[in-house]
């Protein structure tokens, strides 16, 4: 089956362009003009992967992208901004966004960047499919659903969070340094420091009540990152 992408942006002449070399290589691409179309056709599309403009008439792209994420949809979301505006880039990554692109771009850079959420995607897809809860645990992970229950208590997961806890089980048992966790899993060089990893960690750690001196499932590595070890 084709992968189907959206693309909310309100420069007719930039979505033609786009949808042209899109389709040439494969995809099915449709189009949204303003947020508050752009906001319905991804909640509802079943899109493969949305790109998303950060300026746009009726709903600005930082809220359909909070919009997305609160719905608990997981497709990868790239988002356009303008050229050096490094809160816009933090903002949209906070509200969940997987990549960004700075408007002008090449479009041989749009469509490695699209490839790689794509392949990103599907090892995720394939990951979650494979998680069970322990006999006897007190602890169940369901990030299919996005939800952590512990001890009868149930936690819903942030997309961000689905996929930190998504990449340690694929790499369980393996020291991981805050580096490779940035690079991989939030999928950019960013501004934002290795602090982020930290936050998301210690939020995990509540969520599973993994926060007793010495952690049974996300061990801290001292100077280097964390290791997971599967509940």
């Amino acid at each position: 089956m084709a992968t189907k992408i959206l693309m909310i942006e309100d420069e007719p002449g930039l979505i033609v362009t786009v949808g042209d070399r899109l389709e040439a290589e494969g995809y099915i691409f449709e189009s949204s003009t303003n947020g508050i179309d752009g906001e319905e056709k991804a909640l509802t599309g079943n899109y493969d992967l949305i790109i998303l403009d950060v300026m746009l008439p009726g709903k600005d792209g930082f809220y359909i992208c909070k919009s997305i994420r609160s719905s608990g949809l997981l497709v990868p979301i790239l988002m356009l901004t303008a050229l050096g505006q490094v809160a816009d880039k933090v903002l949209g990554l906070k509200m969940g966004a997987d990549d960004y692109l700075a408007k002008p771009f090449d479009m041989s850079e749009l469509l490695a960047r699209i490839e790689a959420l794509l392949r990103r995607a599907e090892a995720s897809a394939q990951a979650i499919d494979t998680y069970q809860k322990k006999p006897g645990s007190n602890l169940s992970i369901d990030l299919k659903r996005g939800f952590i229950i512990t001890d009868d208590k149930e936690y819903s997961l942030s997309a961000q969070e689905i996929k930190l806890l998504d990449y340690f089980y694929r790499h369980e048992d393996t020291i991981i340094s805050r580096e490779e966790l940035l690079n991989t899993v939030w999928g950019y060089d960013s501004d934002i420091t290795t602090r982020t990893i930290d936050v998301h960690v210690a939020r995990l750690r509540q969520k599973m009540g993994d926060v007793k001196d010495v952690s049974k499932y996300i061990h801290t590595i001292r100077g280097i990152g964390y290791k997971f070890t599967r509940p």
